[in-house]
């Protein structure tokens, strides 16, 4: 059967099922890519620039023969890369940056090879417009607030556990949102990439739980290095906010349990990157209790600092009185409070 060229609603809908095999550079991929797909590059990231080179400076056709000696030496070895992944089913999705040649090159190995072969029309730049497109839509979330050291990553995920639909960013952006965030030294994706997944995320919420809300915790427009889409950001700022009121010393002692483990250089170069706005005594004071072994008032000064910043915040959103909805909780009992947050949830 002929390979066929399907448009990015049905090609998604497909890869549900079906591997995708991205057919760019190792380069293009890494730096972003559809959620899922395979890398299976036709060329090397220099062959890439040897070929663009030539098409460029020479001809299609001088091009398209270079291309032919850097993929034929290429053959077996991509096919087996996909019988590799295959195992049973023996459909297959390929796309390249445009649907152009390396998409329709592999495509043809791999009709010829004996798979049946589905294209993306437009290739990875639809699947990029249909990633934007997201973010235009309205969601009906659900946005979980609370002062520092509420634990609210840990309610996601029980509320994930509980059934509901959950987007957890901060996973997403391989960080926690603060200057303490990046503290594991887990590199974050970059931003295309984090769009992409986000997008893929929010798509699939609304496929598997129609008209039901999605948790999503309260972050700032920025994430680490990573800015949320202005069209999204809105859409959360515009959502119901129900905040966790947690008691201020639960909160601290929870935070000292979760960053008591990291050194003591990286907590002071974490507080190093907040002093402007910490001020110079307070910076002086954590840093000297950080030194002395006393975790628990270095966090104090610091919680004090981070409750202040995000009660003023707060205060300045537009229409916070009709989206504030307060639960009131005594303790950092992820299970507990997610169950609270649930028997709310009809009222909000």
């Amino acid at each position: 059967m002929p390979v066929e060229k399907v448009k990015i609603d049905v090609f998604l809908e497909m890869a549900a099922s079906c591997p995708v095999f991205d057919v760019r550079s190792s380069g293009e991929y890494d730096y972003a890519h559809i959620p899922g797909a395979h890398n299976l590059p036709l060329f090397t990231n220099e062959e890439r620039k040897v070929v663009g080179t030539a098409y460029k400076q020479d001809s299609r056709e001088a091009a398209i023969k270079i291309g032919l000696d850097y993929f034929g030496v290429k053959m077996r070895r991509m096919v087996e890369e996909v019988e590799a992944i295959v195992k049973k089913e023996k459909t297959v999705l390929v796309h390249c940056w445009r649907g152009g040649m390396r998409s329709a090159g592999v495509a043809w190995l791999l009709d010829l090879y004996g798979f049946k072969v589905y294209t993306l029309a437009g290739g990875y730049k639809s699947y990029r417009h249909w990633a934007i497109e997201q973010y235009e839509k309205t969601y009906p979330f659900k946005v979980l607030g609370g002062y520092t050291g509420s634990g609210k990553t840990t309610v996601l995920h029980k509320l994930k556990q509980l059934g509901e639909p959950v987007i957890d960013m901060e996973d997403i952006a391989k960080h926690k949102g603060s200057a303490f965030g990046g503290l594991d030294n887990v590199a974050s994706p970059s931003q295309e990439m984090f769009e992409n997944i986000l997008a893929t995320e929010l798509h699939k919420q609304i496929q598997n739980h129609p008209g039901k809300p999605i948790w999503i915790e309260d972050e700032s427009q920025r994430i680490g290095l990573i800015n949320l889409p202005n069209a999204f950001w809105k859409t959360l700022r515009s959502s119901p906010l129900v905040f966790l009121d947690i008691p201020f010393e639960e909160r601290l002692n929870y935070l000292v349990g979760e960053y008591g483990k990291y050194t003591k250089e990286q907590l002071v170069n974490a507080i190093i990157r907040i002093r402007k706005r910490l001020g110079g005594l307070d910076t002086k004071m954590a840093i000297n209790y950080l030194l002395e072994e006393n975790i628990k008032e270095c966090f104090n000064i610091l919680l004090k600092y981070y409750d202040k910043h995000y009660g003023k915040a707060l205060a300045n959103r537009e229409n916070i009185n009709e989206l504030l909805h307060t639960v009131s909780c005594s303790s950092i009992d992820a299970q507990r409070n997610a169950q609270m947050l649930l028997e709310t949830l009809s009222t909000v």
